[in-house]
């Protein structure tokens, strides 16, 4: 699999997922930290990359627009160290990382998760 960090999440976790053998860049490694989110979804779809983002914009940009691809998952966590939010991502990878292959939209909270596939 491969990801792409909005700016919200810390190139610690981007660090993490490469660790762990995936492939991912964040934004601020390609000067992008200012690309607009819809821009940020086109990037995404074309590099065939799952969004990580803190952004809950992403779900709707993606739900209004009927694609099926790219996958986001939505970090809404309340422990946002870049420690826990990589264990809990991981962790949620080792789940679910079928249905993020082939679209959807994850949200991840800290003891739980949901998964929707896409289009909505």
């Amino acid at each position: 699999m491969r990801f792409l960090a909005d700016m919200g999440v810390s190139p610690l976790t981007v660090e993490a997922l490469r660790q762990n053998g995936y492939e991912a860049v964040h934004l601020i490694e390609e000067g992008l930290e200012r690309l607009p989110d819809s821009a940020i979804l086109q990037k995404a779809k074309q590099e065939e990359r799952i969004v990580l983002t803190f952004d809950l914009d992403f779900g709707d940009l993606l739900a209004a627009s009927a694609d099926v691809l790219p996958s986001v998952i939505i970090f809404r966590l309340n422990h946002t160290n870049p420690a826990f939010v990589s264990a809990r991502l991981l962790e949620i990878l080792s789940q679910c990382g079928e249905d993020l292959t082939t679209g959807a939209i994850l949200s991840v909270q800290d003891n739980r998760y949901r998964l929707r596939r896409l289009p909505i």
